[in-house]
């Protein structure tokens, strides 16, 4: 199983941290280390003193593919559920100073916890479905997925160009606006549309 993050999906968020926006879908991998088990708190790793949290949609392969067309990529999916990919931002910063991978900023241990619960996007609006981060109770982010510069369909697409999808493998959609640092003793809860999917302690 592989782990998927796509990079800069919405433009407000490329804007933040002063990226062009891409013309075609960014993306790197995590292992599968990078999950947190469930009902585990996130401890604040020791390497990093910049570590922000970035909420996404994740979607969860169901059907084995390579070069698959994007019209027939809905097919590759079936429920959608929410992560948070965090970043050791200053690591990353440093890694890009220097035209480095960003693996050490981005794939370190659990630093990919999921939704214990996935929908079934056969209940949800595919159009306009919405999801949210709240950090000690106040909301940090919102996104919604008709802001996508690359649906999902477009994504699975592009991927599966030069890697073959498996079942079971993640797909990070990307982060809206509102990344931010969290610190150790911070609640993160991330929603989808009104429905609570993930509770966080930071410890």
């Amino acid at each position: 199983m592989k782990i998927i993050c796509i990079g800069r999906n919405y433009a407000n968020h490329a804007k933040e941290m002063n990226a062009t926006l891409p013309e075609k879908p960014m993306f790197f991998l995590k292992p599968d280390t990078a999950l947190l088990p469930k009902r585990n708190p996130f401890f604040y790793p020791n390497f990093t003193n910049d570590l922000h949290y970035e909420c996404e949609l994740v979607v969860r392969i169901c059907k084995l593919g390579k070069n698959i067309s994007t019209k027939f990529a809905h097919e590759y999916y079936k429920e959608i559920g929410l992560g948070i990919d965090f970043t050791a931002r200053d690591l990353q910063q440093k890694c890009k100073e220097k035209g480095h991978p960003w693996e050490i900023a981005k794939a370190f241990e659990h630093s990919a916890p999921i939704s214990e619960e996935f929908l079934k996007k056969e209940a949800l609006d595919m159009n306009s479905l919405t999801f949210s981060l709240s950090k000690n109770g106040n909301q940090v982010q919102y996104g919604s997925i008709k802001d996508m510069i690359f649906n999902i369909d477009e994504l699975i697409a592009y991927v599966s160009q030069f890697m073959t999808l498996k079942i079971g493998d993640l797909l990070f959609t990307g982060t809206p606006e509102g990344v931010g640092p969290v610190q150790i003793g911070d609640k993160l809860e991330g929603f989808i549309g009104e429905k609570k999917m993930l509770e966080l302690a930071i410890k």
